[in-house]
């Protein structure tokens, strides 16, 4: 049986195919295929290699995600790894698996060794210009989260060469808590966002894992964004949460095995809503009860930032299954 990297070189062969059936609003140009995101939409953003030694990988300039074809169709289908090898199977025309288990260990997009050197490199937030930019956006955090680090001189490559600025460091992991990517937020020195054009990037094996606030357990939440999820933890700060850090990627995200009932935090526009769908769905497929938490606005940081942590609260809890509120609301 294939492996995942098997799988991957196949799909690579056939790479153009593969983009006009997945990415069929995108066009070729030279030796790319030029499509906005991962999920399929126009722009010119995302490009994939059609030939040479790289075909089939991809990179996004406007988020820096990469990955191989395998990547490409759990993200823009909104599936786990498992569910993307049995696409890519169906795709190639290949038998399916007889029995067992399928080989599932991805081709690395990243190095996990450059995220543990950078992350044990980085410091706790305390007193540092990653809790001023957080406080800026409304989030004071009662207690410190692991997955959040601060690094004062983050690198980043530039067209003009490499840069140090620094950055809230953020860790991505799977279900056991391994570290398997990061995301770099690069930072100005009045606490906001640096003046980049994507002052974003994540590196390593992101599909599937996320940003991790609290344990996993029967009942969880997850969105997008950092600061989104870290909005809705200053308002339940008991309710476990995950940030899988775009919306393609929440998609795709990999049930705990103790989740029962999962709350989405949607952003309001069409990658939450694609978002919520498809993890709705998988969520059936899973024997999950899963619900959407709506901000008004266009995420919870934006409703916190606009109406306070009291309003924020009051209109997320409404929303809550009966006896949550009493389970993840301090003093009740």
């Amino acid at each position: 049986m294939e492996s995942a990297g098997d799988l991957s070189r196949r799909l690579a062969r056939d790479a153009e195919a593969i983009c006009r059936q997945f990415l069929p609003n995108g066009r070729r140009q030279g030796c790319y295929w030029l499509v906005g995101n991962v999920q399929g939409h126009r722009g010119r953003s995302l490009y994939v290699r059609l030939t040479g030694p790289r075909a089939g990988s991809w990179t996004d300039a406007a988020t820096g995600e990469h990955g191989d074809l395998l990547d490409l169709i759990a993200l823009n289908r909104g599936l786990s790894i498992r569910d993307a090898i049995s696409e890519a199977r169906a795709v190639l025309r290949l038998p399916l698996p007889v029995s067992g288990t399928v080989a599932v260990a991805m081709a690395p997009t990243g190095s996990l060794e450059a995220c543990r050197r950078l992350f044990a490199a980085s410091k706790p937030l305390p007193g540092t210009l990653a809790e001023r930019y957080l406080a800026k956006r409304g989030i004071v955090l009662p207690h410190p989260e692991p997955a959040l680090r601060f690094h004062p001189r983050c690198h980043r490559g530039e067209p003009t060469g490499t840069i140090s600025l620094p950055a809230l460091i953020a860790a991505v992991t799977d279900d056991g808590g391994h570290l398997m990517g990061l995301q770099r937020t690069w930072l100005g020195p009045d606490g906001d966002k640096a003046a980049l054009d994507d002052p974003r990037r994540a590196i390593g094996l992101l599909l599937g894992n996320a940003v991790r606030f609290g344990p996993a357990g029967p009942v969880m939440a997850a969105g997008e964004g950092l600061e989104t999820m870290l909005s809705l933890r200053q308002a339940l700060p008991l309710l476990p949460a995950v940030a899988a850090l775009s919306a393609a990627h929440l998609a795709a995200w990999t049930f705990p095995a103790l989740l029962r009932r999962l709350y989405v935090v949607c952003d309001a526009d069409p990658a939450g809503e694609w978002a919520y769908a498809r993890l709705s769905s998988r969520g059936h497929s899973n024997a999950l009860t899963v619900l959407p938490l709506l901000p008004r606005l266009d995420d919870l940081n934006s409703d916190l930032m606009a109406y306070g942590l009291s309003a924020m609260r009051e209109s997320i809890v409404p929303q809550l299954a009966e006896g949550d509120a009493a389970s993840f609301l301090p003093g009740r």
